[in-house]
């Protein structure tokens, strides 16, 4: 007689009764559950998993679809293996690395000793539908490492050996798609006529492959054209192949010969010489009075402006902040969103007439009295502070809305200078795994948030979901009318960031909604290695996040 097992499936409270050792596809099929986009995953006891994973204990499983973040990026993945193995069939000696995330999807950089032209795009997505037609199962394996390393040493994909032999892990799990053998750090589909809908098109000289829209994954996301962006992602792998550093393996591999000093007071270095572009770019345009930097949480805004009013002090121009905070309208009128709740990162959560006036009579040679927000009584006040510019005066404005150009619709565009801030994380875990933006920022904010504000990783978490929405609408729709983009993030900063949010993370408890992510994280930084927070230096912008900046907030 077979012994039985209980699993609770959380998407609809059902009891379920099945064998020990079922599969999460088997379980799936006796949930009864009808998913329109999936199952493409589940959580298993507020862990993810792939849907061949086996379940020989009682267990709490929630299955995802494509509308959940860890449901599509299961499903990119598989995406991801299946353009490989595509590459690989029609070209044996081709080479993929998945490298930006940018217009809604993934530039791809093709080495297949060949120019990559339409036809070449339109070979590609043939042979990856052909694959995804011929209903191939994708098969999950675990080995002791070092066989693993052997496998793909064998396979020449050395950025895997890199990574394998830095990491100190027992055993690697690894996929094989009709013995085309890839390693991912995360689960993927059982079988590839699971993967609905995707493009592959041309892009710059490689390919972007796209995928379907979060909250609609019957189509495509948008194909919003992000050359700005991709020239800053461009723009660092130079420095990133000069320095032999584009994956963690080749940072683990410095970090272990000791030269995390160096890396450090390079990437410092690079950093500063931006900041140094961009203020003489500034301080080139005669008629600028006004600096507008914006940027998404955790981005290091503030840092960023404050080294920025340093170097435009060098190029004799004297920087005056100014806090859109304090434009704030009173409480009662702040509009609310969805869930009925004051929505402070609306734009018109400001008042954007009374700013406009004052930067008119500013840039007039008026004198004017600042507003102040009392976010107390939730009113604006006169702040008895007067500002009157003076010839060499140039306002800088930080703030998510500064490149909205309704925030600044009455002022002439020649006044304007327009800088977007974010962590442009160009780093890869290995050649067929990108390390998401978004992760690098969480991280910062983590620590942060529980520095600064006594907020817990488990809340910081929480909140999430809603700062990105944030983001998605007030944000990322303006970052490419920016005059110039800056990247905040560091080669060497995950590994200084591992430290402070290990054990932040490890406080979220198993049994809350929020551990998965907890535990995502986790596992990402375990293929870190670290490096001391003491080596980074006191202007660092990092150190907005992890403390000790010579720098008053």
């Amino acid at each position: 007689m077979k012994q039985v097992i209980q699993i609770r499936c959380k998407n609809n409270k059902k009891v379920i009764n099945t064998a020990i050792g079922s599969s999460l596809s088997d379980i799936f099929l006796m949930s009864g559950l009808d998913m329109k986009y999936g199952p493409v995953s589940a959580k298993v006891n507020n862990k993810v998993e792939g849907l061949n994973y086996r379940v020989y204990h009682n267990k709490d499983i929630e299955f995802l679809d494509l509308t959940s973040p860890s449901g599509q990026r299961t499903y990119t993945r598989t995406l991801f293996m299946v353009l490989c193995k595509a590459v690989k069939d029609l070209y044996p000696e081709g080479h993929v690395d998945i490298d930006i995330p940018v217009s809604n999807g993934y530039y791809c950089d093709m080495k297949i000793n060949e120019e990559i032209t339409l036809e070449v795009a339109d070979r590609i997505r043939h042979r990856m539908q052909e694959i995804i037609d011929a209903k191939m199962p994708i098969r999950r394996f675990e080995c002791a490492t070092e066989e693993a390393i052997d496998i793909f040493t064998e396979l020449g994909t050395m950025s895997k050996v890199k990574l394998l032999k830095s990491t100190g892990s027992l055993y690697t799990t690894y996929y094989d798609i009709d013995g085309y053998k890839d390693y991912y750090y995360g689960s993927l589909l059982t079988n590839t006529s699971q993967l609905t809908l995707f493009g592959l098109e041309k892009y710059y000289d490689g390919l972007l492959l796209r995928i379907p829209s979060l909250k609609d994954p019957s189509k495509l996301g948008d194909l919003i054209h992000q050359d700005k962006m991709f020239e800053i992602f461009r723009e660092h792998h130079h420095w990133q192949d000069l320095l032999g550093l584009r994956t963690i393996g080749d940072l683990n591999g410095a970090v272990s010969k000791g030269k995390a000093s160096d890396l450090i007071n390079l990437s410092e270095a690079l950093q500063e010489k931006k900041i140094s572009k961009i203020a003489d770019e500034i301080a080139s345009r005669k008629n600028v009075k006004m600096v507008l930097i914006a940027g998404p949480s955790s981005s290091g805004k503030t840092t960023s402006c404050k080294r920025l009013s340093i170097q435009l002090l060098t190029n004799g121009i004297k920087p005056v902040p100014v806090s859109l905070d304090d434009y704030f309208i009173d409480r009662e009128k702040t509009p609310k969103d969805d869930k009925g709740e004051y929505d402070y990162e609306s734009l018109y959560a400001l008042n954007i007439p009374l700013l406009n006036q004052q930067l008119n009579d500013l840039f007039a040679g008026k004198e004017v009295e600042l507003p102040k927000y009392n976010f107390q009584t939730g009113k604006s006040e006169k702040s008895g502070k007067k500002l009157k510019m003076g010839e060499n005066d140039v306002l800088v404005v930080e703030g998510i809305h500064a490149l909205n150009p309704e925030l600044t619709s009455q002022i002439p565009d020649e006044q304007i200078f327009r800088v977007y801030a974010s962590a442009f994380t160009t780093i890869l875990l290995d050649s067929h795994n990108y390390v998401p933006t978004t992760d690098n920022r969480l991280l910062r904010r983590i620590i942060r948030d529980y520095k600064y504000r006594g907020v817990s990783a488990q809340e910081t978490i929480r909140r999430w979901p809603s700062v990105r929405a944030g983001e998605n609408k007030w944000i990322f729709p303006y970052q490419e009318n920016a005059d110039a983009m800056f990247n905040t993030a560091m080669l060497f900063e995950l590994a200084v960031i591992k430290s402070q949010a290990e054990p932040l993370l490890e406080t979220v408890p198993e049994n809350c909604e929020e551990y998965s992510e907890a535990y995502r994280l986790l596992k990402f930084l375990k293929y870190i290695k670290p490096i001391p927070n003491r080596q980074v230096p006191p202007t660092s912008l990092l150190r907005e996040f992890l403390g000790g900046s010579s720098f008053k907030y």
